[in-house]
């Protein structure tokens, strides 16, 4: 683990000294993104040893044609790539002649970045001395405004030290990119349109197959100490799919010189073809017209905007505390739900891998995150999505022999359609679509809002249900329905029989879309008529599910008293964790998969994720016991394992579990638990994190239309506080072990409950019990 390289600190993201072999590493932890776009924390100049250049747009992607030797009956025809877009970053510099680059200077010293995840900004700093005896010092700025979702800043400045210098920036824009993934080694990109005048330039590309336009351009000013030069271009360079400037500045020693740049895209999601190099323009006079320093006071106060409500603070544990707000800053940099044709991926804009923009994790770890820090119409949108892309879930279950408008969703998309690669999971960890119907439940249970249910949620209901009815198998020996060959969450089991979380799940969505249409059809009946009418679903039908239903197969254990993972999970030789030698670990990486397949050992919550959905389902008594029975086999090498067991941890009142657990979740990447952060970091999962602290410490839950809590506190803490926002009103939490706050900002009074005791909450009161 890293945790000797990032310093901790309550607000920033700190790495002092430079190291080549944090490189890639740091350019996933510093990443910045605006919801619209992002990049890895790449350099803008060049930079010659290892690297992973990344930049990124939402919502655009490209169909990889798939790269395996065999193909079978409804195997995805492609893999969505997240693609690596043109970059606008660049910027070479030469001074005194010399090609600056930080891997052949003659010598580094006082190397510092930060990401400030208060105010919203990048910034590096240090001092270089060149092979030619010139010695600078630099200092960086970079930005993605969230207010002008399609402008990136950069101030990039060097001082000479020792000596006059003549220092050349030579800015540039290059869709000449490929993916660090590419399965062929091929471009995705189609250079259309290079144009150039004065300090600003374009670059239109198209991608491949899907044909998304993107306009990426620049405009750049040179400053000496602070005041604009007003400089053209020495002389330009234009390719079919690049464009650099050139700007030269005598440079006296001590003076400070710098280039300013203002880039990004403009995207045929959100323009015309026609439109795109205009749009740019008037994205470019907007950042002229406020300047550098406007911007980023405007960047600065959006940032505080969404700090007010989603931050949480903890006091006394400064590590602890920089875990927290890095996710919560990153979740906030991937998606702010202004846009519902979009999603959250898993690496959002810090890398590539996995691909595709929407996973389960969506449903089952980022909704109530948003939900509860935003207003309710973003976690709307999250849905909206999905009902949007029904018709392909419907196909995609098509391919797979079902019918009768079944839905099945895929596991991995970007446009609805399944892309995922491996057939263990595209064709088998099927609990996906439950995940789809709990966050429907999930949204209502929170927000109130039933209106979603009648307009669009019933339809995706039914879908679904009709798919575990369909997929389900009568087993005459069991007198039951079974369901056979299947992936639960743990994928370290593939192509199992009954696995209890995939089996409960599925009885419980059919009985949730029975109870929903009986209620529509009694509240809302034009819209009940409009929904039977367009699914054509019959009374018998439901006669079927209901039988489904009542009649499901849940592997039990009578020795253990415990659900069973699957069938046959006792078969196997029970070797605890805790037994297995620390050699072995992690097994993903050094055992092979026949073995893992094999062996008892999970990768992350199962059956207990069953009982974190559906934890009102049973006593805390039975909760403990299949804690106590499953987690010691738990390795925890998912990014989605630590949040769930610190959760249940604290609810059982095993505090130091809970808050090992919470440190894991929390600087998964920070401290690169699974040596893979250099790939990106773990975006969905850090939504688990958030749900650590209200959900695990804090104890929040909704019951009956009420907020209720039951606060516990690590003994690592002095105290911590949250925000949720309930049914358009804030209620502000703050905890320490001797007392719980409440404080109310709203027009009415809010009951809670507090340990299971009523407490009514006045607006704009403090109360302390």
């Amino acid at each position: 683990m890293n945790q000797d390289y990032i310093i901790p600190n309550n607000w920033s993201i700190i790495e002092e000294g430079f190291d080549a072999e944090r490189v890639k590493s740091s350019e996933s932890l510093f990443s910045i993104g605006n919801g619209a776009m992002g990049q890895r924390a790449n350099f803008e100049e060049n930079y010659t040893a290892e690297t992973f250049q990344g930049s990124y747009i939402a919502g655009i992607y490209y169909p990889d044609k798939t790269k395996v030797g065999w193909w079978k009956n409804g195997y995805p025809e492609y893999f969505a790539k997240v693609l690596n877009a043109p970059n606008w970053i660049g910027i070479e510099i030469e001074i005194n002649g010399e090609h600056f680059d930080m891997n052949s200077c003659a010598e580094i010293k006082n190397f510092k970045r930060e990401l400030n995840m208060k105010e919203g900004w990048y910034h590096r700093s240090f001092i270089a001395k060149l092979q030619n005896g010139v010695e600078i010092q630099v200092e960086v700025r970079r930005f993605l405004s969230l207010e002008a979702d399609e402008l990136g800043v950069i101030k990039y400045e060097i001082t000479p030290l020792n000596q006059d210098a003549k220092i050349v920036y030579k800015p540039y824009i290059d869709a000449g990119v490929k993916n660090e993934d590419a399965n062929w080694e091929e471009k995705f990109w189609e250079p259309l349109n290079v144009n150039h005048a004065e300090n600003e330039a374009f670059v239109v590309a198209r991608t491949f197959k899907t044909h998304f336009n993107v306009a990426t351009y620049m405009s750049n000013s040179i400053l000496l100490n602070d005041t604009c030069l007003g400089l053209s271009p020495n002389n330009s360079n234009a390719t079919e799919d690049k464009v650099q400037f050139s700007y030269g500045v005598e440079v006296a020693k001590g003076q400070k010189s710098a280039i300013q740049k203002f880039g990004g895209y403009t995207v045929s999601l959100n323009h015309e073809n026609s439109a795109l190099i205009s749009a740019a323009k008037s994205v470019i006079n907007l950042a002229k017209s406020k300047g550098y320093e406007a911007l980023l006071q405007e960047q600065i106060d959006a940032w505080a905007k969404i700090w007010e409500m989603s931050d949480i603070t903890i006091d006394g544990d400064v590590k602890a505390q920089q875990g927290i707000r890095f996710n919560i800053f990153q979740l906030n940099q991937t998606y702010l739900g202004k846009d519902s044709r979009l999603n959250i991926g898993p690496k959002g804009f810090t890398g590539e891998k996995y691909g595709g923009s929407t996973y389960w994790d969506t449903e089952a770890y980022c909704i109530p995150f948003y939900m509860a820090t935003k207003d309710q119409q973003v976690a709307r949108n999250l849905l909206t999505y999905r009902y949007n892309q029904l018709d392909k879930a419907i196909e995609n279950a098509a391919k797979l022999g079902f019918n009768n408008g079944a839905a099945l969703y895929p596991m991995v998309t970007m446009n609805g359609e399944e892309c995922h690669n491996e057939w263990e999971i595209t064709f088998e960890e099927i609990h996906r679509n439950g995940a789809i119907a709990f966050a429907i439940f999930n949204y209502y249970r929170f927000t109130g809002d039933y209106s979603y249910i009648p307009e669009k949620g019933l339809e995706v209901l039914i879908a679904i249900a009709r798919f575990w009815h369909q997929r389900a198998t009568y087993s005459t020996s069991k007198n039951q329905f079974v369901i056979l060959g299947v992936t639960g969450p743990n994928e370290y089991e593939n192509n199992v029989n009954n696995n209890f979380y995939t089996n409960y799940l599925a009885k419980w969505c059919i009985d949730y879309a029975v109870e929903q249409l009986e209620k529509v059809a009694t509240e809302y009946d034009s819209d009940y008529e409009r929904i039977i009418s367009k699914v054509n679903l019959h009374q018998a039908e439901l006669e079927q599910w209901k039988k489904v239903a009542g009649k499901m197969y849940l592997p039990f254990s009578e020795e253990h008293d415990v659900f069973l993972q699957q069938d046959g999970f006792l078969d196997k030789e029970l070797v605890k964790v805790h037994d297995l030698d620390k050699s072995q670990r992690p097994i993903n990486q050094k055992w092979s998969w026949d073995r893992i397949l094999r062996s008892p050992y999970i990768k992350q919550a199962d059956v207990l994720q069953g009982f974190y959905f559906f934890e009102d389902h049973f006593s805390k008594a039975q909760l403990e016991k299949h804690f106590d029975f499953y987690e010691p086999f738990t390795v925890h090498e998912s990014s989605l394992s630590p949040c769930v067991h610190s959760i249940q941890a604290a609810t059982l009142d095993k505090m130091d579990m809970a808050y090992t657990f919470y440190l894991r979740t929390s600087r998964l990447d920070l401290d690169d638990y699974n040596k893979e952060v250099e790939e990106g970091c773990h975006i969905t999962s850090m939504a688990g994190t958030w749900m650590s602290i209200v959900e695990g410490f804090g104890g929040m839950r909704v019951k009956n239309d009420a907020l209720h809590f039951e606060p516990r506190i690590p003994n690592e803490w002095t105290g911590y506080s949250f925000k949720i926002n309930f049914r358009n009103q804030i209620l502000q939490v703050a905890v320490t072990a001797s007392e719980t706050k409440f404080a109310l900002e709203g027009s009415k009074e809010l009951t809670v409950y507090l340990n299971g005791n009523a407490i009514v909450v006045a607006p704009n009161n403090l109360i302390s019990v």
